[in-house]
């Protein structure tokens, strides 16, 4: 589903609101944090950025009963022109959908 959250920064619209997509808009290195929140539950979740439908690094948070535990990464990735990066929920759920979760990324330098 679309991103249900607020765009704060979209500098040049690479990142698509209505696909959750960030595409880049030309070859280089890449930086892409995330922080999820997950609901009150005894589950785990398990989310995974995915570039161009392949997953590159996962963040887990697991299954105490704790209000609110979070699961974070970062990473560095060599994109090519038009590349995809997503985020993916691959088990579990979280607070408010992606409601209280952040994604950020940016061009670190051109190559």
């Amino acid at each position: 589903g679309g991103w249900e959250g607020e765009v704060l920064v979209n500098i040049g619209n690479h990142f698509d609101l209505a696909s959750s997509i960030f595409v880049a808009p030309r070859k280089g290195i890449y930086s892409f944090s995330f922080h999820v929140v997950k609901v009150y539950n005894r589950q785990t979740i398990q989310v995974s950025l995915m570039q161009n439908g392949y997953p590159v690094i996962s963040a887990f948070a697991g299954d105490q009963d704790v209000t609110r535990e979070a699961a974070s990464n970062g990473v560095l990735l060599h994109m090519e022109r038009e590349d995809k990066v997503h985020l993916k929920l691959e088990r579990g759920n979280l607070m408010g959908g992606w409601k209280y979760s952040t994604f950020s990324g940016f061009l670190v330098f051109p190559l």
